[in-house]
């Protein structure tokens, strides 16, 4: 039974309880030592995945079905998420980059690998799905249902960085690959990590990030898409933000823990089959090395990526500027500008996404993708701005970060409450209600085991830095922007020599 049967009416995608119904599927997940029977009913992810509902249920909401859909291009009359159907002209990228805001905003940018993130591939699937050569239809295929339903994908394209000593024929334990190929199919084995928020989507992208791990072995040269309860496919889950938050307090103590935690797993293939129709890429090393970029999706996740990123800095400044009044330490002179840089560094990443529109370029079949400049700026600068950002937040809150109690339980005991409300009220007339629940939320975002992985995961979202880097100054070169760059450093040299200017400006 494919997810998209569980929607009751055609011509529309998913609402909440349809996204949730197709879920519980048989998929799976362990967690702590145990099968997973629903992953929406389990403590580790049913507020993650009632978050992800509520995107769903937004594409039918009378006040945001317009800022979020418009009509699909497939001939099913219908209606979709904007991002889930490529874009014609610079205008409308910028209806997606708003689109994706909206439902960022339902998770203030703490969920980064929401449907959307995703539909980035979808698109590219059908404006260039000669990419793929021989499996060119099933890019058609993939294309329409993804976007007539807003099919939740993830990837999983990460190896196990296991053995690396050894060449990848001598992994064939640990890496993907090819086992057995039949007239209906490819069996595969291996391993994927980290397949962030894997438990509440529909189906995974299988890929390579790194293809020099894979040698020259052409059962390593895969790409394609399984879905979450095939046989074979196993996940076994990090511990849960959520399940601690809720066992051991309350939302008010850790209002993003509970709510937002996109459980990251192991992905583990054991004799799964692969239809033809799942196959996109097919021990061709070549077309593997060339797809991140050529098929567009390198130049198009980015878009999303970002924006989902610039609400987050708008959340992080707005908090910020709350408990730094809350402290009474707004009005010093260094603190305000410390609050200036992060906001500053918002107004970067928006701006970033104003110029992946707006500097747009026509692509296939009249799709218009973001530059690659721009989609290559966010990634080299992003893990710089949170890194900074989280010490600027950690240096300025400082010790009010801390000097918290325990629990929502201390203010429900009235003598406790007597004394936190002489103690810990904040300045300005700020209640030690409100100040308290400032800062609790303030510390999950940046203190907490959840604040931590964010941290990590913004910092590695996008690969290492190195390779961003390299690929920011192939991209210069490839261009011709780099040798432009040259030619006026070039004119400079030309204009004196050891004798003086060879070029004189006076008269």
């Amino acid at each position: 039974m494919k997810p998209e049967s569980h929607i009751q009416q055609t011509g529309r995608p998913f609402n909440g309880a349809e996204f949730l119904a197709s879920l519980n599927d048989g998929r799976a997940v362990y967690y702590a030592g145990e099968r997973v029977e629903n992953v929406t009913a389990h403590p580790a992810f049913k507020n993650a995945a009632a978050s992800v509902a509520a995107m769903y249920d937004a594409l039918h909401a009378e006040e945001t079905k317009d800022k979020l859909c418009w009509a699909t291009d497939t001939g099913n009359g219908g209606y979709t998420h904007k991002f889930f159907r490529y874009a014609r002209s610079p205008q409308e990228l910028l209806e997606q980059r708003d689109a994706i805001a909206e439902w960022a905003r339902m998770s203030y940018g703490w969920m980064g690998r929401t449907a959307d993130y995703k539909a980035a591939f979808g698109d590219v699937l059908g404006a260039n799905p000669e990419f793929y050569g021989d499996f060119a239809d099933n890019a058609r295929t993939w294309y329409q249902r993804i976007q007539e339903n807003c099919l939740y994908l993830n990837h999983a394209i990460v190896n196990p960085p296991i053995d690396r000593n050894k060449p990848s024929d001598e992994v064939k334990d640990v890496y993907v690959h090819v086992t057995r190929e039949t007239s209906d199919g490819i069996y595969v084995n291996g391993a994927k990590v980290v397949a962030t928020n894997s438990a509440l989507t529909h189906y995974n992208f299988i890929g390579q990030t790194a293809v020099q791990d894979i040698g020259d072995d052409p059962d390593f040269a895969l790409l394609f898409i399984t879905p979450m309860n095939a046989n074979g496919v196993k996940l076994i889950s990090r511990v849960s933000y959520e399940k601690n938050a809720t066992d051991t307090a309350s939302p008010f103590d850790y209002p993003l823990s509970s709510r937002f935690d996109e459980n990251d797993a192991i992905l583990i293939l054991e004799n799964v089959f692969i239809p033809w129709e799942d196959v996109l890429i097919y021990k061709d090393k070549q077309k593997l090395m060339q797809w991140g970029f050529a098929a567009g999706f390198g130049r198009l996740y980015p878009l999303q990526a970002c924006t989902r990123f610039a609400v987050k800095l708008d959340f992080m400044a707005g908090l910020l500027e709350q408990a730094l009044e809350c402290t009474g330490a707004i009005d010093f002179r260094n603190v305000g500008a410390e609050l200036g840089e992060v906001v500053a560094w918002r107004n970067l990443f928006w701006s970033i996404t104003d110029h992946m529109c707006l500097a747009a370029e026509e692509w296939k079949s009249g799709a218009w993708l973001p530059p690659t400049e721009s989609a290559f700026n966010y990634r080299a600068f992003a893990p710089m701005a949170y890194d900074k950002i989280c010490h600027i937040i950690k240096t300025t809150a400082a010790s009010g970060l801390i000097y918290l109690p325990g629990s929502h339980l201390d203010l429900k005991n009235p003598q406790l409450n007597t004394d936190l409300a002489r103690y810990c009220r904040g300045s300005g007339d700020i209640s030690h209600l409100e100040r308290i629940k400032i800062m609790k939320l303030l510390w999950d975002a940046v203190g907490s085991e959840f604040g931590g992985r964010h941290h990590l995961y913004e910092l590695n979202y996008a690969g290492t830095a190195d390779a961003i880097r390299l690929q920011c100054l192939g991209s210069a070169r490839a261009t011709g922007s780099m040798a432009k760059m040259r030619q006026l450093s070039q004119q400079c040299m030309e204009d004196y020599d050891l004798n003086g200017w060879t070029n004189p400006t006076d008269s």
